[in-house]
């Protein structure tokens, strides 16, 4: 097999900058916090990369930031196929492994060989949640939406008719990551409770 050139690698690489641009039409169901609109998945993985830099020391172990970042960069961009599966559909969940795993075969391999597996490698990783850096990816992906949510009045979580013990249930597992966030993530869901923002139960 001829040597990849500079050429076609470079033409790879910015194939999947433009692919990637579609990530900006991905709608969450989740608002910005002036409420006027709602979030899309590129505005999603950029917060959390900040999220990652700023908030590194209160992850349970001591985790690379930047591998972190790198990692929520990269978890969404399965949406642009797969699209985004609202948390507490439980039906859509049924299948969003299936649908990912496509859009991850497709969109990484625009890329060059080498940068296909390490951006799919950091996508699996994430997912499974089992390094340090992947639980703590996690716990700030859980705590986006909360507060988002709460800092629009739960207007999401009212929509959709959300009860605490769901929201609960959905991110309890941010403690593996860290617990510094957790408690800060539940004592928000109770004063949303408290506040009607969710559903008690």
């Amino acid at each position: 097999m001829a040597p990849e050139s500079q050429t076609d690698r470079l033409k790879q690489q910015i194939e999947f900058i433009i692919a990637i641009d579609q990530l900006k039409d991905v709608l969450r169901r989740t608002y910005v916090m002036s409420g006027d609109r709602l979030e899309n998945s590129a505005e999603h993985s950029w917060q959390l990369a900040v999220m990652g830099l700023t908030l590194a020391e209160h992850a349970n172990e001591p985790v690379d930031p930047m591998r972190v970042v790198k990692m929520v960069l990269v978890h969404d961009i399965v949406e642009i196929d797969a699209g985004d599966t609202y948390c507490y559909d439980a039906n859509a969940e049924l299948d969003k492994a299936e649908r990912e795993q496509r859009a991850a075969d497709r969109i990484f391999g625009i890329l060059p060989a080498d940068q296909a597996r390490e951006f799919r490698a950091l996508w699996e990783e994430f997912e499974a949640r089992q390094t340090p850096d992947a639980r703590f990816g996690a716990a700030l992906d859980r705590l986006m939406p909360i507060l988002h949510n709460y800092h629009t009045g739960g207007r999401s979580w009212r929509e959709h008719g959300i009860h605490r013990s769901q929201v609960i249930a959905r991110n309890r597992h941010s403690a593996e990551g860290s617990e510094a966030l957790w408690d800060m993530a539940r004592a928000l869901i109770e004063d949303a409770t408290a506040k009607c923002y969710l559903i008690a139960d």
